[in-house]
């Protein structure tokens, strides 16, 4: 299985809609919460996005909610996360 982190705020409902998903298809992840100044900068320099959700599978940026959903249409979320 794939390795899962991310980042979110606990007020963001992107995020609540995103960890949905992953919980949905029973998908075990490290969620980082972003509020810190230094927790931000770590996920903006690692994905590149400045908001959030932010979520990378195998260390790899993946974009955000919709990106995340958009993968799932696609059928594409489950070869990533297979990988």
């Amino acid at each position: 299985m794939a390795t899962v982190t991310i980042y979110t705020t606990p007020w963001c409902p992107y995020c609540i809609r995103a960890k949905q998903l992953l919980d949905n298809k029973e998908v075990e992840y490290t969620e980082i919460d972003v509020s810190a100044p230094d927790a931000r900068a770590n996920m903006t320099s690692l994905t590149g996005g400045r908001t959030v959700p932010q979520v990378l599978i195998n260390d790899q940026a993946t974009g955000g909610c919709d990106e995340l959903h958009a993968l799932e249409r696609s059928g594409e979320l489950d070869k990533l996360l297979s990988a």
